[in-house]
């Protein structure tokens, strides 16, 4: 919206409020986009271009508050500030008791990094206001004469007039108001997730049940036990993250070997490499993912603000069935399209905000809101055994692309989890813990480099003092 016409506060979207409840020390609900540019970067400059950038989202200049039934998002007059990266990967940046905003831009070296708090916008909503960001700063630090460097670099590539725009009231609020776009076929073909998670849990206040449908669950769910990887955690709870560089064409020829897209075919080697590691998998144990889908694929929506839905993918170790890479990506691929599918997807989005505009729940305090999302969210946590998230491949514009050598992004971990981004020929992936261990991670990169990968690998310090989950 335009700045005349912008509310002074909004409603946080529906996927925002989990974050709120399941917000821990470890996992601070912090994500983090980076890049590392041709030279050091100048912090001046990039104050220069956070300014520009900032002015054209509004929504970013949002702080968060509490009230009585809901948490809601209040425009503030706080100016962002550029700092030195000094703080562990994705720290903490809401607090109950302080006005602050919700995002951070720090630098080191040659990487510029933007970490947002996931209640004010989703990976593809701070995506574009990172490229924005950039495209500001590359102008300022390079442009030249000579150079393809011009004002219309400048502008942002993203429409910004509806970026407090809250799309999950804007097609789901009815039930059956709208529909999917003409894309939502081709989308699915693209896509790699699959959502079952948790059935329903009743919360008794008073002489009422309330219940909450996250997702619908696997007719045998309770028969199968999901793998939980255990561990020590760093004793400053900072997320131990390992950063991983490789091509990206050999591993998409992997993938299409596979028949299968690039998160189908990382997310079945992942699960491979938790096998190996631990031998009782393979009796019959179920290792589960959690995978995001950006909505956005299906319904037009120009909001920066949270708009996708959390999948649930799955396999079964059966040690009476051969098990191969192959077999793995076809059950994923398939969960993937059943679960997708348009009559699957709106019922399950049309259920979360209907519960949201219950008028029994929209009279219950915020603080028991809390206690019954915390709660959803721990037996969501016990049905899984790893996440995933993958952006995509990012593309800047013209003059501005070649002086991003790559991007990263990464997350802060509550189980381990792993975050893909690519550019150029260049494919990231970060894996995120709150665990000392890097078992799963060797054999991961073992299982790269036994395909031919090539695989560039770097990590973070952590705290050798740690102490047992």
């Amino acid at each position: 919206m335009k700045r005349s016409k912008r509310k002074t506060w909004v409603r946080l979207d529906n996927a925002s409020n989990i974050f709120l409840a399941a917000m821990t020390d470890f996992d601070t609900k912090v994500f983090r986009l980076s890049a590392a540019m041709e030279d050091s970067i100048d912090p001046e400059l990039l104050q220069q271009a956070l300014d520009k950038t900032f002015e054209s989202y509004l929504l970013y200049h949002s702080v968060l508050r509490r009230g009585v039934f809901w948490y809601y998002l209040e425009e503030s007059d706080l100016k962002p500030q550029v700092m030195l990266d000094e703080q562990p990967p994705c720290a903490q940046l809401y607090h109950y008791d302080r006005k602050e905003l919700l995002f951070r831009v720090i630098y080191y070296q040659n990487r510029i990094h933007l970490e947002v708090f996931h209640a004010l916008s989703d990976g593809t909503g701070a995506l574009w206001f990172f490229e924005d960001l950039l495209s500001e700063y590359v102008l300022l630090r390079y442009a030249q004469p000579s150079t393809q460097l011009n004002e219309e670099n400048s502008l942002s590539r993203h429409p910004i007039e509806q970026m407090d725009t809250d799309s999950f009231i804007h097609y789901f609020r009815h039930k059956g108001q709208r529909s999917y776009t003409e894309a939502t076929q081709s989308a699915i073909r693209k896509l790699t997730g699959a959502s079952k998670t948790v059935g329903k849990f009743a919360l008794r206040y008073g002489k009422k049940a309330i219940q909450y449908e996250t997702a619908p669950e696997q007719e045998n769910a309770k028969k199968k036990k999901v793998y939980q990887v255990k561990g020590k955690r760093t004793i400053d709870n900072r997320t131990h993250v390992i950063e991983l560089d490789m091509p990206v064409q050999p591993v998409l020829a992997l993938a299409h070997e596979q028949q299968a897209s690039l998160t189908i075919y990382l997310t079945a080697l992942f699960m491979e490499a938790i096998r190996k590691t631990d031998p009782a998998v393979q009796n019959g144990m179920t290792i589960a993912v959690s995978v995001p889908v950006n909505l956005r694929q299906f319904y037009y929506s120009n909001s920066a603000r949270n708009f996708f839905s959390t999948t649930r993918l799955e396999y079964t170790y059966d040690p009476a069935e051969e098990t191969t890479l192959a077999i793995i990506c076809k059950t994923l691929k398939e969960q993937l399209q059943q679960q997708l599918s348009p009559d699957s997807l709106e019922k399950r989005l049309n259920n979360l905000i209907a519960y949201e505009f219950n008028p029994v729940t929209r009279v219950i305090i915020r603080p028991i809101k809390d206690i019954v999302l915390k709660a959803i969210n721990y037996f969501n946590n016990r049905g899984l055994t790893f996440a995933m998230s993958n952006l995509g491949k990012v593309h800047l514009s013209q003059g501005i692309d070649e002086k991003v050598q790559q991007f990263y992004f990464q997350t802060s971990a509550v189980r381990p989890q792993f975050c893909v981004i690519s550019h150029h020929d260049h494919l990231s992936i970060c894996l995120n813990s709150p665990f000392v261990e890097t078992t799963i991670s060797k054999q991961f990169v073992r299982d790269l480099t036994a395909l031919g990968i090539p695989v560039t690998l770097s990590a973070n310090k952590i705290n050798e003092i740690t102490s047992e989950e």
